[in-house]
């Protein structure tokens, strides 16, 4: 392996690169919630006969896509580790968006049966065995590849994959559901899964032009032997993939509760029109691509842990006025809270990647954080949607369930945060 293009281009390559990865995974992500909110529980529950119990199963589904993922972070982690991060990448991109793309075919209940949720359930599986291994890689060669002094920033790119996946499909579902609830139940729901196929041929032409992590070149050239990675994060650094499973709480978790869940509970409970919503969602997600890289340049030069832990802090204060402004009615009002939540989240969630990479060990450092971001991801995003739904369902859709979530979430994130600073800092990193 060699690298061959000068450091800044290098850097700038697997920036955009990393961000191209994690706005498909995200986008996949909050395709399939927004779908799983809107018309999943129509589409493929409809035998429940219940609106609440219909969208919990479909959640059900989602959730069934992260128990996938923390294999696909060991198998994908233990060939990043092994033979480098571009190669893990490139097949990450492909079976995730693949998986994507089919599920746009997939027959409904009414024709099909019970074939229909099984099939979901499949490409559900396939999603997240490849997304397992999508965001260790693109934090790590964002990360590596950075300048000195501007790890944060650099790394912010592969964040901004969150708000891009959020525009990109609220964007789309608001679109095809200006035809009506009708349309988009019997067939426009297909379109936003379908352009997961041009994401992912955009994707692919990036990450072709990306150059190997030149902190992993280096590493691999100076170590004769290198065990399997996994066995060395499970003997070695499992409490720092406890603490770095806490430490990403808020950004896992907390985006859902704030946008699929409130979803839900605006409009099913308080019976907003959903168009409004989705536009107000892509207009807050939209702003991050100012205020993650300002969060990010503040990390740079203070330090991310302290920046990360004003944004917990904010999570904390935005969660109850976040539900209370649906009662209002007023979408400018409801949109203007969207922006102001979404920002002080960020915070929480842009320094992830340069600091919880400075706690592993080089030639674990894929392994180690895709593990402790599927952890997460199964707790935060795969179960917490399932608990979510499940209160709202059991409280009537009552606010306070969502809203001690995030209390609880920005406990574990403040937690994560220490313990972390407490490695990196032990490490001598």
């Amino acid at each position: 392996m060699t690298i061959s293009v000068a450091p800044d281009r290098r850097a700038r390559r697997a920036a955009i690169g990393a961000m191209a990865g994690t706005s498909l995974e995200f986008y996949d992500f909050y395709v399939y919630a927004t779908a799983s909110a809107l018309v999943f529980g129509k589409v493929f529950f409809p035998e429940t006969g219940n609106a609440f119990v219909g969208t919990l199963a479909a959640f059900g589904v989602f959730g069934v896509g992260f128990v996938a993922r923390p294999i696909g972070g060991v198998i994908f982690g233990h060939f990043g580790d092994k033979v480098g991060r571009k190669k893990a990448l490139i097949v990450s991109l492909l079976l995730m968006g693949g998986a994507t793309f089919a599920v746009g075919f997939v027959p409904s209940y009414a024709s099909i049966g019970l074939a229909a949720p099984l099939i979901l359930v499949l490409l559900r599986l396939v999603q997240g065995f490849a997304i397992g291994g999508e965001w260790g890689g693109a934090a790590l060669i964002s990360t590596e590849s950075a300048p000195a002094g501007k790890v944060n920033f650099f790394g912010s790119f592969t964040q901004m994959g969150s708000p891009a996946g959020t525009v990109l499909s609220s964007g789309m579902f608001a679109l095809v559901g200006l035809g009506g609830q009708d349309v988009l139940t019997a067939w426009a729901w297909r379109i936003p899964f379908w352009f997961a196929g041009v994401l992912v041929i955009v994707g692919l032409v990036l990450r072709l032009k990306l150059e190997e992590s030149p902190v992993f070149v280096k590493a691999v050239e100076h170590q004769e032997e290198r065990k399997v990675p996994v066995v060395r994060v499970l003997r070695d650094e499992w409490r720092t993939v406890l603490a770095g499973a806490c430490l990403v709480a808020v950004g896992v978790g907390g985006f859902y509760v704030t946008g699929t869940l409130f979803l839900s509970y605006a409009t099913e409970t308080m019976k907003l029109a959903e168009s409004p919503l989705l536009l107000g969602q892509t207009i807050a997600a939209a702003t991050s691509f100012v205020s993650f890289p300002l969060w990010a340049a503040w990390a740079d030069r203070v330090g991310a842990g302290r920046v990360m832990a004003v944004a917990v802090a904010g999570s904390v204060l935005t969660a109850l006025p976040h539900f209370l402004v649906a009662g209002s009615g007023n979408f400018w009002l409801i949109g203007l809270m969207l922006c102001v939540t979404q920002t002080a989240q960020g915070g929480a969630w842009v320094c992830i990647p340069a600091f919880l990479s400075r706690a592993f060990t080089i030639t674990t450092r894929y392994t180690g954080m895709s593990l402790a971001y599927r952890i997460a991801a199964i707790l935060f995003g795969g179960v917490l949607p399932i608990v979510g739904a499940g209160l709202l369902a059991a409280t009537g859709g009552g606010y306070w369930g969502p809203v001690v979530i995030l209390f609880g979430l920005a406990a574990l994130t403040a937690i994560g945060v220490a313990t972390t600073h407490r490695i990196v800092k032990g490490a001598g990193q």
